[in-house]
């Protein structure tokens, strides 16, 4: 049993925006250089998604935050918007657990399918969701981003 499977999530307040921006900072900052540009994580409004939607933390032993993760509810699926893991945390479980709960919150809420977007540039992430049932549906020019569309269904 790794770490990550031991911590509990808990759903951030608002009290947590700040910590949870930081780790976004953190965690994507790695493909600045890779998009020539910041991921739409880096920016996003996470007092909003935190009043709106659901934004998840599993904090570190030492109670730092090791991962968080963001999701919005539509009507008839769930959008996981964002994994971040703390770059000292990565490789641990943390986006494993983030991503198989995301699965079975879609489950529990009666969704059948859960959907997400990455950049076409993250290779590594795109591979990664693909080996964890998603599949790739369509991609979308969003600016100076082109984005890669995938969806899992229940």
């Amino acid at each position: 049993m790794n770490v990550a499977e031991t911590l509990p999530l808990e759903q951030a307040g608002l009290s947590d925006v700040a910590a949870v921006r930081h780790l976004a900072e953190r965690a994507y900052a790695t493909y600045i250089p890779v998009m020539n540009a910041r991921p739409l994580p880096m920016d996003a409004d996470y007092a909003e998604m935190v009043e709106t939607g659901e934004v998840w933390l599993v904090r570190s032993r030492d109670k730092g935050l090791a991962a968080s993760l963001a999701l919005t509810l539509q009507p008839d699926h769930l959008v996981i918007y964002s994994i971040a893991v703390n770059p000292a945390a990565q490789g641990a479980g943390y986006g494993r657990k983030l991503l198989e709960f995301a699965c079975q919150r879609a489950r529990d809420s009666g969704y059948k399918e859960a959907r997400l977007f990455t950049n076409v540039m993250m290779t590594e992430n795109r591979d990664w969701y693909l080996r964890n049932g998603f599949h790739e549906t369509h991609q979308e020019q969003r600016g100076d981003k082109l984005i890669c569309h995938m969806t899992r269904t229940f």
